[in-house]
């Protein structure tokens, strides 16, 4: 039970690890409101994988049935070459290292839809609106919203994703954080001409990976347009014309169905747009504020933790703050426990770029033969990973 003085706790993000969070501390007696940028919870949206501890995590939630149910359950990944002519097709978990029929898969938004049933009714939410300004003032933070509402909390989380606004506000510009891995991709959606079903597909030029996934039969499928760039292409964060110029520069091709998802890039209106980075902080938190999820720690989609490791994350930090009745003493019990097991996570992010996208022909190649004779790609170094702590109990709390 939460027996501190600090018992209003504002978080600032409602994807996975806010909502994770927000339920943990009520449980545990905290007055909770969420502020979320969007009008709702999103849904639908791309997979992501729950794996290990995670799995524990949303299994002490409640969670698992319903999770089980939204199981992606994709059966097959199959690789062409830059001809489009086969190479290999096998399970996901010989790439991923995961565990078939334990881990889980699962829409972005569904998981989200999950959280959100659980804390909907009992934690104030707050959309359509975001933190303008922070004022901590050492016993209480002073918050004016976008919308211009002015609140005052006990402590502020901030689970804002990669390029997290709360994070700017506290510690500075992103710059300073921001570990840039060598690649942006592109998102979108298009017509599922090919009638894929529950797998996807990997085409791979040196740099370069274009990909199809469709999780379940239906008229609409996944593509990806993954690219190695040694700059950051700053210019084109904010300029959705720049950036479908720029993936379609570097993807000229007329082999397999790289033209269609060209093509279908320049006319989607879901195009998402990002550079493949991650979060590296000396520390998650600063006063009264602390970070949680990709806000401290972003992984990559690379490493296919992040959802993991945030779910983790936000379960030690909101029985950290129900233990200890300082909230100093709580965010440092909470980076202590939760820091190894995100480095060891975001190191995992190198070995995904290998795979789909590597730098030159000859590592191409080498992915190539070995993709032929997939037992020489098993490795267990992801579950372990994904293993690599145990959860603390919080006795009561939980």
């Amino acid at each position: 039970m939460n027996s501190s003085g600090n018992r209003t706790v504002l978080i600032s993000g409602a994807s996975i690890a806010g909502p994770s969070l927000a339920y943990w501390l009520d449980r545990y007696g905290f007055e909770v409101t969420v502020v979320e940028r969007a009008s709702a919870i999103r849904g639908g949206g791309y997979p992501i994988d729950i794996r290990g501890t995670a799995r524990e995590v949303v299994d002490r939630m409640g969670l698992l049935p319903r999770l089980r149910e939204a199981h992606v359950d994709t059966r097959a990944i199959s690789f062409v070459d830059i001809e489009g002519d086969p190479i290999s097709t096998m399970r996901p978990e010989t790439l991923t290292g995961g565990v078939e029929g334990f881990d889980l898969e699962v829409r972005r938004g569904d998981l989200a839809d999950a959280l959100y049933s659980l804390v909907g009714e009992r934690v104030e939410f707050i959309f359509d609106d975001s933190i303008a300004t922070l004022d901590d003032r050492g016993d209480r933070v002073d918050v004016v919203f976008e919308s211009g509402l002015r609140r005052t909390f006990d402590l502020v989380v901030g689970a804002d994703g990669l390029h997290s606004r709360t994070r700017g506000l506290v510690f500075g510009p992103e710059e300073r954080f921001h570990h840039y891995l060598g690649g942006a991709f592109a998102g979108f959606s298009l017509p599922n001409d090919l009638g894929l079903s529950h797998e996807g597909v990997v085409w791979s030029a040196p740099g370069r990976a274009a990909v199809l996934y469709a999780q379940e039969p239906g008229d609409r499928v996944y593509g990806f347009l993954n690219f190695r760039q040694e700059v950051p292409p700053y210019h084109a964060f904010r300029d959705p014309g720049a950036q479908r110029e720029l993936v379609a520069a570097t993807f000229p091709e007329q082999s397999w169905h790289v033209p269609r998802l060209v093509k279908a890039m320049w006319e989607a209106p879901d195009l998402f747009f990002d550079v493949i980075s991650q979060i590296h902080m000396p520390a998650w938190s600063r006063g009264r504020v602390a970070l949680a999820g990709d806000a401290a720690h972003a992984t990559s989609f690379l490493s296919g933790q992040g959802s993991s490791v945030a779910l983790v994350g936000s379960y030690i930090l909101a029985g950290e703050l129900a233990r200890h009745p300082d909230h100093d003493q709580a965010f440092a019990a909470y980076e202590r426990k939760a820091r190894g097991f995100a480095e060891r996570n975001q190191a995992l992010a190198g070995h995904g770029g290998t795979h789909l996208a590597p730098a030159t022909q000859e590592e191409l190649d080498a992915r190539n033969a070995a993709l032929r004779d997939p037992s020489t790609l098993k490795s267990t170094e992801n579950h372990e990973a994904s293993i690599a702590l145990t959860l603390p109990d919080y006795g009561r709390a939980e």
